[in-house]
């Protein structure tokens, strides 16, 4: 673990990103108090959330589409 002060992370963010990015963790000090952890992801399989599949949902019965359309149907019929 890292520890840098708040102006040292200022000047040196991008470089201290870079060695969070290889696994490194960092704590910023503000007056002498850690303020903030910057860690990389816990993530076993090391894909963002965004990039994960979404869940499927399916339900039993007719499907909404089917459902509206036959609605349709019988609204033009009465």
């Amino acid at each position: 673990m890292k520890t840098v002060t708040f102006t040292e992370f200022r000047k040196h963010a991008s470089m201290l990103f870079s060695a969070v990015e290889d696994g490194e963790t960092i704590t910023v000090l503000r007056h002498g108090k850690p303020v903030a952890e910057i860690s990389p992801p816990s993530q076993p399989d090391g894909l963002p959330s965004w990039k994960k599949p979404g869940l499927r949902l399916s339900i039993k019965g007719t499907e909404l589409s089917s459902a509206i359309l036959e609605e349709r149907e019988r609204e033009n019929v009465l």
